[in-house]
């Protein structure tokens, strides 16, 4: 569905995690897109609500505040803050920024987790559990060390092993001891709730089936979680921060629900209903939080990365149907990840760039038109500070600001800071008041289906279409030969600049306040709930009268200099931990073949579609690969290395014509190449060309 067929639009950003600060991933993700999407619905007079705040609970919170020699609290107080002002520096137009570790949010998640239990939408299950005897605790995964069963590694996380990557349980550590005492754990008994999402299944695929428009990549992580079968998930654990269990359903279980807490995972979606319910506290009408989320008039947008598919498409979709009574996600465009100059980017290693440190050297707007310009819709994308450079100079300032300065830089010195009038336009001067009014529409259904790149690529052709205008126009020239046929050329690129700063507004906002400052222009805003006399639409008409005077004309951007580049570079290396040891040798080369035998490979390029285990293998994934002419069914031995939902959407190489092979019990068509490194990882090779693409 579109925004058209609703009365008002909820929009939410997934909570960043209160353990550490922003960077360039984070934007990419989920905030930069949903901001765009949000200032452009408030240009368009929608009723837009934009959502979110802090996640504040887990145990990664509570491994950092033991680091720091901190309290959990002081740990969440300081990231909060830190967060929520380098959005706002950011230009994120959030209505209300709220913290799981608040009041209203333990309110709203005890009374939600006692709905449920009322309904008997829970199960409960005693399991064996680590336990630190000396600390008196349970040991979540995190809070457990030791060696990896799979590499022998000796300081694996309870959870995963960071040297091998596999997935691990506490329990499968060889030789475990406690983070919290280093004692040797015991194993005892807990009882916990769980949601059976199994049984709510078919309820999740009857939504889903009205769901087929949503992104390829989320449609394909939620299909292959579907076909492998929900489980059983813990809503609680043992832990001592966090939102507690609800006095009332323990008593009721028989369950001692001391040191008992909700699971992150349940409580912090419903951060979005909780926050939505302070906001309306703070304008003064506490329930008015009901209209957003039980008003089947609401559309509920849920912006994402793809490691949080499975919670907003399948878990939090099924709490909301257990409860009843709220409106579901019509839309979760989630995004891909985003690298750092060519490799994955790591908190842990220092390969990361800080929003907060970043914006102390460059504006808000470099960052936005870089990031928007790379956003990893469909597939990873990589910022590189020689691309972002590229960005600021060649397109921002060569062509967006050089349009704008020099149109309104001519006016001011040969018009006396007022717009001439349009007279007896030319054939040139009617076309290009023709394109501006054709763009608005092409930016917003781009806009409107999240494909906020090609947006952000038309808007720019627009600007160029406007510096050839003005260049064929030659002003300069006409103002002495032809003073009415320049006036009507600074008329038309003021007016351009007029509709430019509309379409940049959801990308640029500073930069766009600044060009309508110039220009003279009131009544725009995207700010929620301020009235606005100036819409998307009307940036299809002329925005400015003859005789309107010019405000001071300033440089909306300046290049990037190539000494910038090299401290950012500087900074990011310096981050990094000392060289490790010397790797492996690379494997020595295979025998030599002959041309003519490797040119009976057929390689061509597929897009997995499908992924998930295949029963009875540890190594074998089922995928269903696109090669554009047909789909086939090919098996990977990849399932140690890759989750499927890490190979869904990814373009691969494929021998096409590799004979069939049953394994299994299945038969696999083909076989995907893959990269191994010296250190026996695999890497999947892409390409950008369409399925069904030659390899040569």
């Amino acid at each position: 569905m579109t925004s058209a067929t609703f009365e008002r639009i909820l929009v939410t950003a997934a909570l960043p995690y209160a353990n550490g600060p922003l960077h360039i991933g984070h934007l990419a993700g989920a905030y930069l897109p949903a901001d765009i999407f949000v200032r452009f619905q408030r240009l368009r007079g929608k009723p837009v609500l934009f959502i979110c705040g802090s996640d504040e609970h887990g145990v990664p919170i509570v491994l950092r505040a033991r680091k720091d020699g901190v309290s959990p609290q002081a740990i969440v107080d300081r990231f909060h803050v830190q967060m929520r002002d380098a959005f706002a520096a950011f230009g994120m137009s959030f209505d209300h920024f709220g913290r799981t570790s608040g009041a209203v949010h333990a309110d709203t998640s005890q009374a939600f987790f006692s709905v449920l239990d009322e309904k008997s939408s829970f199960v409960q299950k005693t399991e064996s559990q680590l336990f630190d005897p000396k600390a008196g605790m349970f040991l979540a995964d995190r809070f457990v060390r030791g060696t990896c069963p799979h590499c022998e590694y000796d300081d694996a996380y309870g959870d995963q092993c960071e040297k091998c990557g596999r997935s691990l349980s506490p329990k499968d550590l060889k030789n475990p001891r406690s983070v919290i005492s280093d004692a040797i754990p015991e194993v005892r008994e807990t009882t916990h709730w769980y949601l059976p999402l199994g049984v709510l299944q078919p309820k999740l695929e009857a939504w889903l089936s009205h769901h087929e428009d949503w992104k390829v990549n989320v449609l394909g992580q939620v299909r292959s979680w579907l076909q492998e079968g929900l489980g059983d998930r813990a809503v609680t654990r043992d832990q001592s921060w966090g939102v507690p269990v609800p006095k009332k359903s323990a008593e009721k279980a028989g369950i001692d629900a001391t040191g008992k807490v909700l699971y992150v995972w349940f409580d912090a979606p419903i951060g979005y209903i909780s926050f939505t319910a302070e906001w309306a506290q703070v304008q003064g009408q506490p329930d008015d939080w009901k209209r957003w989320w039980q008003d089947p008039g609401t559309r509920l947008v849920q912006f994402i990365g793809k490691d949080n598919i499975v919670f907003h498409c399948l878990i939090f979709p099924a709490m909301l149907q257990a409860h009843g009574g709220f409106v579901l996600p019509d839309a979760v465009p989630a995004n891909e990840f985003l690298n750092l100059e060519g490799q994955k980017l790591s908190t842990s290693r220092g390969w990361a760039v800080w929003l907060h440190e970043f914006l102390e050297d460059f504006p808000a707007d470099y960052l936005r038109y870089s990031l928007a310009r790379i956003l990893p819709e469909t597939k990873d994308a990589d910022f590189s500070f020689t691309d972002f450079q590229a960005h600021i100079n060649n397109e921002l300032a060569d062509t967006l600001g050089n349009l704008i300065n020099r149109s309104l830089t001519f006016a001011v010195r040969y018009f006396d800071g007022k717009i001439p009038s349009l007279e007896h336009p030319s054939e040139a001067d009617s076309a290009m008041l023709a394109e501006i009014a054709r763009y608005p529409a092409i930016v917003a259904e781009h806009l409107e289906s999240f494909h906020f790149r090609e947006a952000l690529s038309e808007v720019m052709a627009l600007a160029r279409v406007g510096n050839k205008y003005f260049n064929d126009a030659a002003p300069w020239a006409t103002r002495k030969s032809d003073p009415r046929a320049c006036g009507n050329t600074i008329h038309v690129a003021a007016q351009l600049c007029a509709c430019l700063s509309i379409l940049i507004d959801p990308f640029l906002p500073f930069t766009a306040a600044s060009v309508r400052r110039m220009l003279g222009i009131d009544g725009v805003s995207s700010a929620s709930g301020t009235q606005a006399t100036i819409h998307w639409d009307d940036a299809v008409r002329p925005l400015i009268e003859a005789g309107q005077t010019l405000g001071p004309i300033e440089i909306l951007f300046h290049k990037v200099q190539d000494e910038q580049v090299a401290k950012q570079r500087a900074k990011l290396d310096a981050a990094m931990p000392a060289a490790p040891a010397p790797k492996a040798a690379f494997l020595p080369m295979g025998d030599t073949i002959t041309y003519d035998d490797f040119a009976k490979l057929d390689l061509r390029v597929g897009r997995v579609i499908s992924c998930e285990p295949v029963k009875k293998s540890k190594k074998l994934l089922r995928c269903e690969v696109d090669l554009g002419f047909e789909t086939r069914q090919i098996l990977a031995g990849v399932a140690l290395h890759f989750k499927p939902e890490h190979l869904i959407g990814r373009n691969v190489i494929v021998v096409a014509n590799l004979a069939p092979r049953t394994m299994m019990g299945l038969e696999s068509h083909g076989m995907m190449l893959m990269a191994t490194d010296r250190e026996d990882r695999l890497f999947a090779l892409s390409a950008d060309a369409e399925p069904g693409s030659v390899v040569r």
